[in-house]
């Protein structure tokens, strides 16, 4: 990913908190030189200082073929991003997109079914774990739970870190102020998330 100094995020925690909090990414691997893509929700688990990233898709899904022993294995974990009017700078210029992203390249293979079911585990008491009714692992009953055969497990051990934070901040104050303001006037699609973050970077 070609990323500008301006933009440049090399803060560990904010980019682990940033895939924390934007867990629907992209797995990318490779078959016959073609790229095969599935979105799907991710874990990113760190363990001695090495991140490594989990997750799973159906069976029925081909790409699973590619995981075991893929090098080179792209995941993309995207934020929030907002078209930016040039007509909001004091001086003429071009117009833009404001954008996160997150790019991660590793080692992948597949995960034995104790290793998924461990992964499952984490991810349904991520997001049912709070409520005592949820559909944790041990509310599913035993037929809900044989549906894991129809899936496969992957697991990335992570060798490289991208991440880019296009925000505006190569614009001076006035400009930067003009755009957090129109931002909130236009009020479209991500507009707010942008400019929510636009002011977290640069307080």
């Amino acid at each position: 990913m070609y990323i500008p100094k301006h933009f440049k995020v090399e803060d560990i925690e904010e980019i682990k908190s940033f895939i924390n909090q934007h867990d629907f990414g992209t797995i990318i691997t490779m078959e016959d030189g073609r790229p095969l893509a599935t979105h799907t929700p991710m874990i990113l688990t760190e363990e001695d200082g090495e991140w490594t990233i989990t997750g799973h898709i159906s069976k029925g899904n081909a790409q699973w073929k590619t995981f075991e022993d893929h090098e080179n294995t792209l995941i993309i974990f995207k934020g929030p991003d907002a078209y930016i009017s040039s007509t909001w700078y004091e001086d003429e210029n071009v117009p833009t997109w404001n954008y996160q992203s997150v790019h991660l390249y590793g080692h992948c293979r597949q995960m034995t079914e104790t290793e998924m079911e461990a992964d499952l585990i984490k991810l349904l008491d991520k997001y049912e774990g709070h409520n005592p009714d949820g559909a944790t692992w041990n509310n599913l009953s035993e037929d809900t739970r044989k549906q894991i055969k129809g899936i496969v497990g992957f697991k990335v051990k992570v060798e490289e870190v991208q991440a880019a934070y296009k925000m505006s901040q190569n614009r001076k104050e006035d400009d930067y102020q003009s755009i957090i303001h129109e931002l909130g006037e236009r009020d479209e699609l991500m507009d707010e998330e942008i400019s929510r973050e636009m002011k977290r970077i640069r307080r």
